[in-house]
């Protein structure tokens, strides 16, 4: 039974844990000894909690041969991104400024996730305060993607990605402002949803930007995501940007039937300057669709040509309001990347911000006239392939384009509208994973989940798996 544990996913583990045909104990012994065995190799973890994971799996494990199974992740051992507390641990933002603050209460999530009979293995690496996308960390170290250690494993949850897609946690959290759950997500070729703005309590988790932050799942698998989102998912009047909708069993929405789906095709803005190979993989993932029955329709959203500006500069504002006393009082605690940003995000005016804000509600207002028209969007979550590390560029056709630009124009949008956007594997190019991007009307992850599970039974990435003992 110990064979490849690390490899399974939740809905494979769940039901051996279920029927007491594998111990809790023995499944987080054997995830965390890859972990650990793995961090040489790829720096996924900030910090290991073993002593307490295999205490808590003895509890675990003694509930479920009581007949006291709460479902489908109690049991499972994972580790989430060091920007959401836990109590009384160091929660880093991988950053030099809070490398020893500790949190008096854990975030909404993860107190969630302990109700779910979560086992926690550790804290994993990002981006510095979670404000790039290559998780190339200063202070820390930078990760490493397991279908090739000299690429970025994309950010700003680059640890998530890369320790999901290796085996070093059955599943993750992440959290996404401009990209940063499906930027990873698709390099290191996992699933990865940000849930609607409001779906999920942000309480907890250290800010980067307030109105475009979300916290969602990264998986192997979409129901993994799934049966996470159900667990995380709900009203909490700590967060004031919760929104009270009730939820969802996302699992059973699912179907992988998308007979008379209808999906919109936006070929201005999300198929314009994409790799070739990329758009190939996208394209024929759209085809297998149309094959079981869907319907495309292509459709314009003018608005979106003032996005990235947009995105920008609300992100920089409100990422700069936040670390501004630290900016003014020790900035070269900060690494050199990020607190570039920040400098920058003192510059847009009052004005400025308030246009963008103008400029996010006519593109929200395009998006929900679309979905009058279509159920779902579907696009390339990335316009190319995992860069080299230490690059600032990507190479797309053969031309060498800016890295940052280009890997958050096709997921930004998403986070100005607070549209739910699911990101999926749909094949590669060479031995680098390709993803393909869900979005879909707000609070309708049960949407999106079952097109993501429809393309995933056609089964586009044949099965490959990363092995980071023999990739370079």
């Amino acid at each position: 039974m110990t064979t490849d544990l690390h490899l399974k996913s939740v809905e494979e583990l769940a039901p051996l844990l279920e029927t007491k045909k594998l111990s809790p104990v023995e499944l987080t012994k054997a995830i965390l000894d890859f972990a650990e065995e793995s961090q040489p190799k790829i720096n996924s973890y900030m910090a290991f909690y073993r002593e307490e994971a295999l205490a808590q799996a003895k509890v675990v494990e003694t509930e479920i041969w009581n007949g006291q199974y709460r479902g489908m992740y109690h049991g499972i051992p994972m580790a989430l991104k060091d920007n959401l507390y836990f109590k009384d641990k160091i929660t880093t933002m991988s950053s030099k400024i809070h490398k020893d603050f500790v949190s008096g209460y854990d975030a909404t999530v993860v107190e969630k996730l302990r109700n779910a009979g979560v086992i926690f293995t550790g804290k994993l690496s990002m981006h510095e305060y979670a404000w790039g996308i290559t998780n190339n960390n200063p202070h820390y170290g930078l990760v490493r993607n397991p279908w090739d250690l000299d690429k970025i494993p994309g950010g700003s949850s680059g640890g998530s990605g890369a320790a999901v897609a290796a085996g070093a946690s059955v599943a993750s959290l992440g959290t996404d402002t401009a990209g940063s759950i499906r930027i990873p997500s698709s390099a290191c070729g996992i699933v990865g949803l940000k849930p609607t703005h409001g779906r999920v309590s942000k309480y907890g988790c250290y800010p980067l930007a307030w109105s475009l932050d979300h916290i969602g799942p990264m998986t192997k698998t979409v129901k993994d995501a799934a049966g996470l989102l159900e667990i995380i998912s709900g009203f909490d009047h700590r967060d004031p940007t919760c929104t009270d909708v009730p939820t969802e069993n996302y699992v059973q929405q699912i179907s992988g039937s998308v007979k008379d789906l209808v999906i919109g095709i936006n070929e201005e803005y999300f198929f314009n300057h994409v790799d070739s190979d990329v758009e190939k993989a996208v394209r024929e993932s759209i085809q297998s669709l149309v094959d079981q029955g869907a319907k495309v329709e292509v459709v314009r959203i003018p608005s979106l040509q003032y996005a990235e500006w947009a995105e920008l500069v609300t992100s920089l504002s409100e990422a700069s309001a936040i670390h501004h006393s630290d900016l003014q009082k020790r900035p070269q605690d900060f690494g050199d990347d990020i607190r570039l940003l920040f400098e920058l995000g003192e510059l847009p005016s009052a004005v400025d911000y308030l246009q963008a804000q103008q400029v996010r509600r006519q593109i929200k207002q395009e998006f929900t006239q679309i979905f009058n028209q279509v159920d779902v969007l579907i696009t390339p979550t990335l316009p190319v392939v995992a860069s080299t590390i230490g690059d600032d560029f990507a190479y797309l056709n053969g031309e060498k384009v800016d890295l940052i630009d280009n890997i958050i124009r096709f997921t930004g949008p998403s986070n100005l509208t607070g549209l739910p956007a699911l990101s999926v594997p749909c094949g590669f190019k060479g031995n680098l994973p390709v993803g393909l991007q869900i979005i879909g009307p707000a609070f309708k992850e049960g949407h999106i989940l079952n097109v993501g599970y429809a393309i995933e039974q056609t089964n586009p990435t044949k099965n490959r798996k990363p092995n980071i003992f023999t990739n370079s």
